[in-house]
């Protein structure tokens, strides 16, 4: 249970993310234009949006759900990491220079340039939805998990983190929101730093730890199974999370909007480089932590005997159990929190920035001066923290050319909803290691001797290979592959619809809203293939890395008309 000196460790990371939103919000412009606090006056360096990329989406359900992985399911997750090599390269040459050059502050912006307004409308209130639901997630995930195990206040964790996380980001902006991201990764390695050198320690090195995993049959790397319903293979891990990723990175508004702050393009693309090796150091060290709860708790399973606990409790209980050291329960509590807190905060300030350019400045006020759309901004924070905050609630009762555009999307929606949907109430079969109840303690009684043989008996399937129900097939599809299967139905139906229905000219796309990597593979063709394929490509067009001057910018307003007539290209 928490000691004084616990709950001082955990409040000094709540003040410090607190002073460092009050920093901001009292220094340099003091927030008053939607450019300092949606962008940060597009002043950011590489080392704070990095981080800040890095810690955004590893949230705390990141912290507890990958070395839970490890011990359920074994290593397999850790390729991930092939994912994270493709995402990142793509995102930075193929998705942000486009936006960048754009100088638009919401990425839907693009889809009214592209397509038009209703497009953009429709897709930004399903991001809206999408955001507040996992923001509520996040936080009420680790509330729950620690209330369970340290008897920490749920409800009272969920109200404290969501205030203060509200109260910096919404007086911060997009600075606040950075630099407290980066504190906040630090303190999340940290915590898991402690756990893994306490757990080395408690069973003679890691090599030994690793030798248990071997035992317990978890080490298994080079899965390359076709097979799109196991769970985890190269594949998936490779491909699949890539699609994953490069959503996340090159399209979603809480990441590019942190590339879009940067003094440059090439500090945004570098940014998204060193993001490889912090993601892969990050996953690296939450799949060693898993380990080490699986060596501890690998002969009495926590999940399968009385205690009957869920996943993401498995790492709080070992902490409880073992890291029983003045402050480092405190440490871990923050370090969990902390993931908590960058991911809400980045979700904040990402729904400000899509709600008021997407739809208050087109439809409700397109002559809001900035003084105002600041305000408005600042009021919208602390209304979707609010709306946040009651929304986790409803988690806890809980058990993803024009007509092409609209089509494509709503199918996709629908598509992917039905696979989630039908995924969640068939419970596909997924073959796990087994587990032990031999080094349990033993209680006489009839019913815990009777749990105890019930459990052990039906721990685990008995192959790798089990057969599967055929007309259950397609909601065994892995997790993995939501996304591809995703980008192909929107795509497939998106294109045949805009053949059908004559929409698909080339010649009317503005070069601009096409990624420099199409311009580059056209520029190469020669001029017959060029003319056969219809390139709309301007080839004066030079370096994407020449910085736009800032004057080039009206103030942030970033109106669709503006932006696409105003020479913002170089």
């Amino acid at each position: 249970m928490f000691t004084a000196w616990d709950y001082a460790a955990f409040a000094a990371m709540l003040l410090i993310s607190t002073g460092i939103g009050l920093y901001f919000g009292c220094t340099g412009g003091r927030q008053r234009t939607t450019r300092e606090y949606m962008l940060a006056d597009r002043s950011m360096g590489l080392l704070p949006v990095s981080l800040s990329q890095l810690s955004s989406f590893m949230s705390a359900i990141t912290v507890l759900g990958v070395p839970a992985e490890m011990y359920v399911f074994g290593s397999q997750y850790w390729m991930v990491w092939i994912g994270y090599a493709i995402a990142m390269p793509t995102a930075a040459y193929v998705f942000i220079p486009v936006f960048y050059n754009l100088r638009i502050t919401s990425v839907f912006e693009y889809l009214e340039m592209r397509y038009d307004r209703g497009i953009r409308v429709i897709v930004s209130i399903a991001y809206v939805i999408n955001m507040v639901i996992y923001m509520a997630l996040v936080l009420y995930t680790p509330s729950l998990a620690l209330a369970v195990v340290m008897g920490f206040s749920k409800w009272g964790a969920v109200l404290v983190v969501g205030v203060v996380c509200i109260f910096y980001s919404a007086l911060g902006g997009m600075k606040a929101v950075m630099w407290t991201d980066v504190f906040q990764i630090i303190v999340m390695f940290g915590g898991l730093f402690a756990i893994l050198i306490q757990g080395s320690i408690d069973h003679d090195g890691f090599g030994n730890i690793w030798r248990m995993m071997d035992e317990g049959d978890r080490i298994h790397f080079w899965d390359f199974s076709m097979d799109p319903t196991t769970r985890n293979t190269v594949w998936g891990l490779g491909l699949g999370a890539a699609f994953a990723w490069i959503s996340v990175y090159g399209t979603n508004q809480a990441q590019v909007q942190r590339s879009l702050s940067t003094a440059n393009l090439r500090t945004a693309q570098m940014a998204l480089w060193l993001n490889f090796p912090g993601l892969t150091a990050l996953l690296t060290l939450a799949c060693m932590c898993g380990s080490v709860v699986y060596a501890e708790y690998r002969d009495c399973d926590p999940l399968t005997g009385p205690a009957h606990l869920k996943r993401d409790q498995l790492l709080p209980l070992y902490v409880r159990d073992h890291l029983n050291y003045p402050l480092v329960p405190g440490l871990f509590v923050a370090a969990v929190f902390s993931g908590a807190l960058s991911t809400i905060s980045s979700g904040l300030n990402a729904l400000v920035a899509v709600v008021l350019q997407d739809m208050v400045r087109p439809f409700c006020l397109p002559e809001m001066n900035e003084s105002t759309a600041a305000n408005v901004s600042k009021g919208l924070a602390v209304g979707f923290g609010a709306l946040m905050i009651l929304s986790t609630y409803v988690v806890s009762n809980l058990g993803g050319v024009l007509q092409g555009a609209y089509v494509g999307f709503i199918s996709g929606l629908i598509a992917t909803s039905w696979l989630g949907i039908g995924a969640f109430l068939y419970k596909p079969s997924v073959y796990k290691p087994p587990v032990s109840l031999a080094g349990c303690p033993v209680d006489n009684s009839t019913v815990v001797t009777s749990l105890y043989h019930n459990y052990s008996t039906a721990a685990a399937p008995v192959s790798r290979t089990e057969d599967k129900a055929g007309y259950l097939s397609f909601y065994e599809l892995s997790y993995l592959w939501y996304n591809v299967f995703a980008v192909v139905v929107v795509n497939v139906v998106g294109v045949v619809v805009s053949l059908l229905t004559g929409g698909a000219d080339p010649k009317k796309v503005d070069p601009r809203l096409l990624t420099p990597a199409v311009q580059s593979f056209c520029g190469c063709l020669p001029a017959k293939f060029r003319q056969c394929l219809q390139c709309n490509i301007d080839r004066t067009q030079g370096d994407d890395d020449i910085d736009v001057p800032v004057s080039t910018e009206k103030n942030d307003k970033s109106h669709t008309n503006e932006a696409l007539t105003a020479d913002t290209h170089i």
